[in-house]
């Protein structure tokens, strides 16, 4: 029995993971309640996914704090262009909503709409990653990870898929809201990291390599 509960075992490693996620997600929804630190938030929750929950390093605290004092201006600057998208396409949706009601046929670019909503949805989460992993100023960060999409659609899938889930079990279950960010963050990180390596210079890589080891 002892083995079990040792803090090298398994289930142990695999409880703190549990934890850390839940934690995560708590000071993901906190600082995302001004809805314009949305950005920032979830670049500083990236972060943190990627470094101590994939790579196991540093400290959740620490490494959220920094990433959301270092990544402020930028990623707050490209979320309202995200923000000011959605907030257009959500109005559109309602105008189609509305005449799909009435029975008009132009109401059925409403799903067009909806399909154009969940892309600029996915991109938040690749403008997330491109602050959280890339340096660059915030034109550049608005077109790398829009290319990083339109390069790699099949990729854009997997990332959304875990969103949508998290989407449904959250409205089906809202008590589950407050753990569901840091799970789907970590899921869509692992088809972001993969793209983003695709792309990275043969020194980044070794250098990357050599951290991991």
């Amino acid at each position: 029995m002892k083995r079990f509960f040792d803090l090298e075992s398994p289930l142990m490693v695999f409880l703190f993971q549990v934890f850390d996620m839940i934690y995560l997600s708590i000071l993901w929804i906190v600082t995302s309640i001004p809805i314009i630190t949305v950005g920032v938030s979830s670049t500083a929750l990236y972060t943190a996914v990627h470094r101590c929950i994939q790579k196991g390093e540093s400290h959740i605290w620490s490494t959220f704090w920094t990433a959301f004092r270092e990544n402020w201006r930028r990623a707050t600057l490209v979320w309202l262009v995200a923000l000011a998208m959605l907030a257009l396409l959500t109005l559109d949706a309602l105008v189609f909503r509305n005449m799909i009601v009435r029975g008009e046929w132009m109401g059925n670019l409403y799903w067009v709409i909806l399909v154009l909503i969940c892309v600029v949805v996915t991109w938040v989460v690749y403008l997330s990653a491109y602050c959280a992993r890339c340096h660059g100023g915030v034109r550049e960060t608005l077109w790398i990870s829009l290319l990083l999409m339109l390069l790699h659609p099949v990729q854009v899938l997997w990332v959304f898929l875990p969103i949508l889930g998290g989407a449904v079990i959250g409205l089906s279950i809202p008590g589950l809201l407050v753990f569901l960010p840091a799970p789907v963050c970590w899921l869509g990180s692992i088809t972001i990291e993969k793209v983003l390596r695709l792309h990275m210079q043969p020194e980044d890589l070794e250098k990357e390599s050599r951290d991991e080891k």
